[in-house]
């Protein structure tokens, strides 16, 4: 491997002279979400947090999570920079929750894409790993794992092999909730698609039973086979925002997201819906203009909660919807767009709609004070624009904060657009943006030296 402008430390000297990552589970449960602190946060990143390093290719921080006083980031990734020295890492990499956020001694090699991380019940001993690779520290596996924190090793005991590749997973309550292209997991074909693993043998427990099927279909659409993509733990901890590519969950129609009721005995899809992206009255001109642009039918791609999870966020991609002629102005439907609903658990409609001018976005997170929502978009309050600013466009590159009330811009830092932030987390330290290096950009709010990783800081 060969780095450009920085110097490289073998991975044994990595190792060398770091903090352990904790391993009592105490701190911070990854089951649970936590209360979202008052905001909004600083346009000033916090100093020292690790970057993508300038490695010749565009590296990407698909998730960034933290469990005990850890924060833990996985993607697609062969080098970490801190403080002007150069680690090889393979995908995979924990660090200090707080400054001087130093890199642990954490560094299992996998080999491929990891997706998705979590934890159980705020046992931080184990990682659960997703995505799309074939070994860990040479040990054979298949786009799931189990990995002890301590070590870098596979937990033998826990199935590791997923029939495709994992794109979301979520400890709750003594099961991890798995999602993906997978239509079969450790020897398992009861549930296709989204299954409930015991966290100790990795096996179908049956929490999950949902028979997920569908994708979409209208004129000219690019294929887009059943997928589930992401998923996100209410502040209560009973609620679960799915999204994906289907038309049927649990026997309900459901499109691009469905919220699942994890409180009893197993989980449940609610009422929860809308036909703005469920298509149950229709496209338009008596319904709504339900489906995008035909190269992008999947377009919900990520959600958050509002701290008292009375209103749900929703971040999308899509450009415009593929039946409103080119021109047609002000936008209307929920393409290139971020929007709130209410999380009453019946078919509702939006509370507002926050247009982007035909950029993507990847990412929603909240506090208290503001909705955050991150991808490549150039403009927020673009509802007359399409790939230029419309009148009334507001400049918020790569980051926009809103308004909860009226979707209308609050806060504008700014963030290298690069492919687009593909997670935020709020923490009580303040917003983690992952993101990644393409151009070898690494701006966030007001400064340079953040590819990939960045905290705006509570005050």
């Amino acid at each position: 491997m060969r780095i450009f402008g920085s110097r490289v430390r073998s991975a044994a000297a990595m190792l060398a002279g770091v903090i352990a990552v904790g391993t009592t589970g105490l701190g911070v449960p990854a089951a649970a979400a936590q209360p979202a602190p008052a905001g909004p946060v600083s346009s000033t990143p916090a100093p020292g947090t690790p970057e993508l390093a300038p490695t010749g290719t565009t590296e990407q921080v698909r998730q960034i999570l933290q469990c005990g006083g850890a924060m833990y980031a996985v993607g697609k990734f062969t080098a970490i920079m801190q403080k002007g020295v150069t680690y090889p890492v393979s995908n995979v990499i924990s660090f200090s929750a707080t400054p001087p956020f130093t890199l642990t001694g954490w560094a299992p090699d996998v080999n491929g894409t990891v997706n998705s991380i979590a934890f159980i019940d705020g046992n931080c001993a184990d990682a659960y790993l997703g995505g799309k690779f074939t070994s860990i520290n040479g040990t054979s596996v298949r786009d799931i794992a189990e990995v002890d924190t301590t070590t870098g090793q596979v937990v033998a005991s826990f199935g590791h092999s997923a029939g495709a590749q994992v794109e979301t997973l979520l400890g709750y309550d003594g099961h991890l909730i798995a999602g993906g292209t997978f239509t079969s997991i450790n020897g398992s074909k009861a549930d296709a698609y989204m299954a409930s693993l015991d966290p100790v043998t990795g096996k179908d427990d049956g929490f999950i039973h949902l028979g997920i099927s569908g994708h979409y279909v209208y004129p000219g659409v690019a294929p887009n086979p059943t997928r589930i993509y992401n998923q996100q733990l209410s502040h209560g901890g009973s609620l679960d925002l799915v999204e994906g590519d289907f038309t049927s969950v649990g026997g309900l129609p459901r499109q691009q997201i469905f919220m699942l009721d994890l409180s009893g005995t197993t989980a449940a899809v609610t009422g929860w819906s809308s036909p703005e992206f469920d298509g149950s009255e229709g496209n338009l001109p008596d319904g709504y203009p339900y489906q995008c642009k035909t190269s992008e039918p999947f377009y919900i791609q990520s959600a958050s909660w509002s701290p008292d999870d009375s209103t749900v966020y929703i971040a999308t991609t899509g450009y415009r919807p593929y039946n409103v002629p080119g021109g047609q102005y002000p936008d209307t439907g929920l393409c290139d767009a971020a929007a709130a609903f209410p999380s009453t658990p019946t078919e509702v409609t939006h509370e507002w709609v926050n247009y982007t001018g035909c950029d993507s976005l990847f990412s929603a997170a909240a506090d208290q004070s503001t909705a955050y929502f991150s991808g490549h978009e150039r403009w927020s309050q673009n509802p007359g624009g399409c790939d230029d600013a419309g009148p009334g466009a507001v400049s918020a590159p790569g980051i926009e904060g809103l308004s909860p009330a009226t979707g209308n811009l609050a806060f504008s830092p700014g963030h290298a657009r690069g492919l687009g932030a593909d997670d935020m987390l709020v923490t009580d330290s303040g917003l983690w943006i992952a993101s990644d290096n393409l151009g070898n950009v690494d701006r966030c709010g007001h400064e340079f030296g953040f590819a990939g990783i960045c905290l705006l800081p509570y005050s």
